[in-house]
């Protein structure tokens, strides 16, 4: 199954955006399933705030286990992280026209109202 196909059950099955495509990618980077889910789990609905999307948090998630800085004195693997993350971005946002979650909805989940919008 892709990662995509593995999001969407993860979404299905009642997780947030930001834990649904972490999760999706767990087994790629030899972490498990529950560890991803936590992991991903405060990020949803833009952070709680509406803010940067989930989907986007969990991706840059994804972007940090592949190309993420682990050693101090590695200078190139920083660039390639802070590229790699702004390249998704704007991708993300010329695709979806924001990355901001309540711009995605077009409501502020943050909120009761934002909530209850079916």
């Amino acid at each position: 199954m892709d990662h995509v196909s593995k999001a969407v059950q993860y979404f299905e099955k009642g997780f947030m955006c930001s834990q649904a495509v972490f999760a999706s990618f767990a087994e790629q980077f030899a972490i498990t399933e529950k560890q991803a889910l936590q992991i991903g789990a405060c990020f949803g609905g833009g952070m709680r705030k509406a803010e940067v999307c989930g989907a986007c948090t969990g991706a840059l998630m994804v972007l940090g286990m592949k190309y993420g800085q682990f050693d101090e004195n590695d200078l190139e693997s920083r660039a390639a992280q802070s590229a790699k993350a702004s390249e998704f971005l704007d991708k993300f946002k010329n695709r979806k026209g924001s990355y901001i979650c309540r711009e995605i909805l077009g409501c502020d989940i943050s909120t009761d109202e934002g909530r209850d919008t079916d």
